[in-house]
């Protein structure tokens, strides 16, 4: 058992938002596109570590064991409805809540945030070179979480967890990687990540 400041790994679980339409991809299945040995999906999964459950917002895949996968309600509602349904799957006291296209975070970077979360806030959130939140890559109290979305009906991540006023992280890439709040977007994103990794 990992001990993060007082919060252990096994009270921490996993969400991963998974679906939407990636339409600067060409609607390519995104979280499936393999980027260096293996799908941005599986990258993501493993940065969250020793985090159980993991619960994966998206469509179900094969050869991806010991997750749950489910839906939000309806399919392709957006973020705020896809964190929505992967709470209720939890009831872990810690939610780390990733995009599942970010190569280049690892489980160094998700302990940081889940350390920075422990110190007192709502949670934490990583911030880019700009120090602008990335929403989709925070750790959370899930019980911050629960109430934070019981009265709100928009449909904006920053809506919903700005007001919780998380801790802002600031993370130095790992020597050698670009920095970890790179996600896959477009073909560029995909083209520079799959360079990256040929480069190495």
């Amino acid at each position: 058992m990992r001990v993060t400041r007082g919060v252990t790994t096994d009270r921490s679980c996993l969400i991963v938002l998974a679906g939407g339409g990636a339409r600067r991809l060409g609607g390519r299945d995104k979280p499936g596109l393999v980027v260096g040995e293996r799908t941005l999906l599986e990258n993501v999964i493993a940065a969250g570590g020793a985090a159980r459950p993991v619960v994966v917002v998206g469509p179900r895949r094969a050869g991806i064991e010991g997750v749950a996968f489910v839906s939000e309600e309806p399919p392709g509602a957006g973020p705020v409805a896809a964190l929505r349904r992967g709470l209720a799957e939890v009831s872990a006291p810690w939610a780390a809540v990733l995009a599942a296209d970010l190569p280049f975070l690892r489980q160094a970077h998700v302990a940081a945030l889940l350390r920075a979360a422990a110190s007192g806030g709502a949670g934490a959130v990583l911030a880019d070179d700009a120090g602008r939140p990335q929403w989709l890559a925070g750790c959370w109290r899930t019980a911050a979480l629960r109430e934070a979305l019981s009265g709100y009906d928009g449909d904006s991540l920053r809506g919903v967890l700005g007001p919780l006023e998380p801790a802002i992280v600031n993370l130095d890439p790992v020597p050698g990687e670009p920095p970890p709040w790179l996600d896959c977007d477009t073909p560029e994103d995909l083209e520079r990540a799959r360079d990256w990794f040929s480069r190495e």
